[in-house]
């Protein structure tokens, strides 16, 4: 009788297990022959989406590359940080790239890839006023005017670690920097890859203490929660390219050689 039982549970188990294999995005993506990635087009060097309306950057290129070893296009999904998570949990694509960082908020709805790379919250500001804000005391002050995009984790870390200062939310990412540029915002506290990235389009700011940041931070691709199998391919297709030299040469030709 024992044994019976544990046949049955057995039997179910396995059915199960072959089921949620079944209903995974791996078969679905390959049968379908399309990719189907969400990405915010305003966040170099991961992702940019340009006037001609192809995207690029470090995700794009990777995300391309995944696609690939599918064998199947990509269909990008335009969003922005504050309806990312609605735009992924409503199923408009598979996974979402483009400088994600990984945070417990987003943890609780969705699954990560593996890390992709190791970043982390820094102050972008004037270079004149670099003394002015190294640290959380000095920017979190009532004086202190910030500048951030609405939603994602550098809105979220202001509002939790610099409650004092003053917060302005700015829709278009592209060009926030040219808020602190003239004058009209002291900081914005962003990435450090992303400010050291684009200091080259602002020299006169300077990106503070990029190897000692605030917060530590990774970046990895979001990916629907519970499907173990696509993950577990996405997670296995990245160990590959770190290995191969195939990342390497996608961040070099936006970042250089470090």
């Amino acid at each position: 009788m024992k044994f019976k039982k544990f046949a049955a549970i057995l039997t179910l188990t396995i059915a199960v297990g072959t089921a949620t294999a079944a209903e995974s995005l791996l078969d679905a993506v390959q049968q379908r022959g399309t990719l189907v990635i969400c990405t915010t087009g305003d966040y170099k060097p991961y992702t940019f989406l340009r006037e001609d309306g192809r995207y690029e950057g470090i995700d794009i290129a990777l995300g391309e590359s995944l696609a690939k070893t599918l064998g199947v296009n990509v269909q990008w999904v335009k969003t922005t940080w504050k309806t990312l998570m609605p735009d992924f949990l409503a199923g408009k694509c598979d996974m979402a790239v483009g400088g994600v960082s990984i945070s417990l908020e987003r943890q609780k709805k969705a699954f990560f890839s593996d890390p992709i790379t190791v970043d982390g919250k820094i102050p972008f500001v004037r270079c004149a006023d670099a003394e002015r804000f190294q640290t959380i005391e000095q920017l979190n002050r009532p004086e202190v005017r910030l500048v951030e995009p609405p939603g994602g984790t550098n809105e979220a870390f202001v509002r939790r670690e610099l409650p004092r200062a003053q917060l302005e939310l700015f829709p278009d990412n592209t060009v926030i920097f040219q808020q602190v540029a003239e004058g009209k915002a002291d900081v914005m506290i962003t990435d450090a890859s992303e400010a050291l990235y684009q200091r080259r389009n602002y020299p006169q700011l300077c990106a503070i203490n990029p190897d000692k940041p605030l917060q530590y931070s990774e970046k990895a691709f979001l990916l629907p929660r519970d499907d173990y199998t696509w993950k577990a391919y996405v997670d296995q297709w990245l160990h590959l390219v770190k290995h191969n030299g195939e990342y390497q040469r996608i961040v070099e030709q936006w970042v250089g050689k470090p």
